[in-house]
């Protein structure tokens, strides 16, 4: 389970460190992708295999399915922890997501988003002085 949110810088070569406590559910392999809302998603190997089925298992005529099946599935790269638990992101992922020096890394728990801190920021803020209209949808939605 990955939960949590922390800070974070990216190196000079866009390598950024992942949080101790992710580290262990990423030791196998991980996939990193373009993400929703200009962020970018980390799964564990197992976690994108199931995602990755049901994204080919969409209907190819459909134009919306193919769309967010070619966001996510031609944006990912492996990527995999170097000795000190960092990923490198590559550089389209980088740009992409609007990543500077420093980054926010939330846990989400079966995926990781990696936010610019400043765009993270304007995202939390706006989310959270919209929670009671979006805790009302959600319960109609019996959650």
């Amino acid at each position: 389970m990955l939960l949590g949110e922390f800070q974070h810088n990216l190196d000079p070569k866009g390598r950024m460190a992942i949080p101790a406590k992710f580290r262990d559910k990423l030791t196998a392999g991980a996939i990193i992708t373009r993400g929703i809302d200009n962020c970018l998603f980390v799964f564990a190997n197992n976690e994108w295999e199931a995602l990755a089925a049901k994204l080919i298992a969409l209907p190819l005529a459909q134009a919306n399915s193919r769309a967010f099946t070619r966001l996510m599935m031609a944006g990912a790269s492996d990527v995999e922890l170097d000795a000190q638990g960092r990923i490198l992101i590559p550089d389209y992922l980088r740009k992409y997501a609007g990543l500077k020096k420093e980054v926010v890394v939330a846990g989400l728990y079966n995926r990781i988003e990696i936010w610019d801190e400043a765009a993270w920021s304007t995202y939390k803020t706006k989310t959270e002085s919209s929670s009671e209209a979006i805790a009302e949808q959600l319960g109609e939605l019996g959650i």
